[in-house]
């Protein structure tokens, strides 16, 4: 049987995986379909839900996937369950691809969250005109906080419910410093807001926030399953995948 790789994406890393093993092997990209106007990979595309393991299970051994590769956003734990599961009872190959978190610097003011429900508790001894970058999904965990004033950056409108003392602005990275900065500075920004997703589309706000003496709300991530593979890079993906015995 010829390799078949189902690439779990909506990531930057998944999108330049996709590219890397263009015309070498034969995939398909799966996106949650959250996003109205996502970035799309080359090749074949699935958008949509596959209603949770077992879901996920019946779809690879439809589409004969032979290799698995997890690069989903990491928060997006739920998929990665799924995506678990679902290897362990077909038997096929799984690779977790997580970009590293953010490193703290000096100069950096980071007060981390294990929830989002934690960071809304602990937002108002903080500051009160806040720049939220968690995502529209987010933001039902902030709606009850009327002390605090909020920039939402998204890319898609929300929906209810969300802050009542809120500005949305809709918006898609990669963001600058020199950009950052000037956003803070107009609304008055007194504390970032944010998850500690990784990467350099985002991390531009993180600069601008120390640049600018303002503290920062980070939400951990949550840590992948215990005794699953997991890589940093797209390379050490492409490296996974050329070695690993195809079912």
């Amino acid at each position: 049987m010829s390799p078949r790789l189902l690439i779990i994406g909506g990531t930057d890393e998944a999108r330049r995986l996709a590219a890397a093993v263009q015309g070498r092997v034969d995939t398909i990209s799966s996106l949650a379909g959250r996003v109205n106007s996502p970035r799309l990979p080359v090749g074949e595309v699935r958008i949509g839900g596959f209603g949770g393991p077992d879901g996920l299970a019946a779809w690879l051994r439809a589409e004969r996937v032979t290799m698995i590769v997890d690069a989903s956003h990491p928060f997006a734990a739920r998929m990665t369950d799924s995506a678990v599961k679902a290897a362990d009872s077909t038997g096929i190959p799984l690779l977790v691809l997580r970009r590293p978190g953010w490193t703290l610097e000096p100069g950096n003011d980071w007060r981390w969250t294990a929830t989002l429900e934690e960071a809304a508790e602990r937002l108002p001894q903080i500051g009160t005109r806040a720049f939220l970058t968690t995502g529209r999904r987010s933001l039902p965990a902030f709606a009850h906080l009327d002390d605090v004033w909020f920039l939402a950056r998204s890319v898609d409108t929300p929906e209810p419910p969300f802050p009542r003392r809120m500005e949305v602005l809709l918006s898609r990275g990669p963001y600058t410093r020199e950009g950052e900065l000037l956003l803070l500075r107009a609304h008055h920004i007194d504390v970032l807001v944010t998850k500690d997703s990784g990467g350099t589309m985002t991390s531009a706000k993180l600069t601008a926030a120390r640049e600018l003496g303002l503290p920062v709300i980070v939400v951990r991530r949550p840590p992948p399953p215990p005794g699953i593979l997991t890589a940093e890079t797209v390379d050490e993906a492409v490296t996974w995948l050329n070695e690993t015995p195809t079912l």
